[in-house]
């Protein structure tokens, strides 16, 4: 959607949070509606909340101008050490290092998505901004990751999610415009779809799952993203699926399933009336 858009890359972004704040914001007074709990969350917390909210707005201006500037397969692979930095988080929240099991599933799912893109991988002098810009956005990402768990803890997911995106949604207007961007677009179809299924649904479901899952769950959760982007190469633009991708799909699933095991005993419980 991003390269659909007839607006500059970080103006998609702008469009991708301020399109999804009025719907977020109706999700979150219903949810709080429906959970019966009055009590909002503290200023402090709410801050915190937002804080989160600028590093993802940070990660996506630099990971969409990085997509504008590398091959797709780079970017999601650099992108994905987002997945890796929140999963080592989770151990040092733990505060044990990882034991054999969680290390091999770490490994695995490193290899599977290794696998996964190396056909389309490319490391070369051309693309070296783009891959250094989405290099850059994993911290970011990651950073936002550790926000939006902490606050999981005591706040329902759309009200975190509403916080964050209405945070991050100006930093990206005021960027995209110092920036000479367009930031008006002609045809609205790719801004509308992007910030519905990547900001409503994908952030929604994301967000909704770190109240329930360990952090190292959702850390490796997220590699599931390179298996989307191959179904839908396979899918929508005929790029068949060869036995190393089928190999680095299913190296990441079992990684998964090695990680949950172990954690189930750990993982945070469920938040009531939510």
């Amino acid at each position: 959607m991003v390269r659909l858009a007839d607006v500059g890359p970080v103006a998609a972004g702008f469009w991708r949070l301020a399109l999804a704040v009025p719907l977020l914001g109706l999700l979150a007074w219903w949810q709080r509606g429906v959970g019966g709990d009055a009590v909002r969350p503290s200023w402090p917390l709410v801050g915190a909340i937002a804080l989160g909210g600028l590093f993802f707005a940070a990660d996506i201006a630099v990971w969409h101008i990085g997509i504008l500037q590398t091959k797709l397969a780079n970017a999601t692979l650099f992108g994905n050490f987002a997945s890796f930095l929140f999963a080592i988080y989770g151990f040092m929240l733990l505060r044990r290092f990882p034991g054999r099991a969680q290390t091999l599933a770490l490994l695995l799912a490193l290899l599977g998505t290794f696998l996964l893109l190396g056909r389309s991988y490319e490391l070369s002098r051309e693309h070296l901004i783009g891959d250094l810009l989405c290099l850059l956005a994993a911290p970011f990402y990651a950073l936002y990751l550790v926000a939006v768990d902490r606050a999981r803890r005591s706040v329902a997911p759309f009200p975190t999610l509403f916080i964050a995106t209405a945070a991050g949604a100006l930093p990206l207007l005021v960027t995209a415009m110092a920036l000479g961007e367009k930031v008006l677009p002609t045809d609205w179809t790719p801004v509308l779809l992007l910030s519905l299924s990547s900001q409503v649904i994908g952030q929604g479901l994301l967000v909704f799952a770190m109240g329930y899952l360990s952090p190292l769950v959702v850390g490796l959760g997220l590699l599931t993203q390179p298996i989307a982007s191959a179904a839908i190469g396979w899918v929508a633009y005929g790029e068949t699926l060869g036995a190393l991708d089928v190999s680095g799909a299913v190296l990441i699933c079992i990684g998964l399933v090695l990680i949950r095991l172990p954690q189930r005993p750990l993982a945070t419980a469920p938040l009531q009336d939510h």
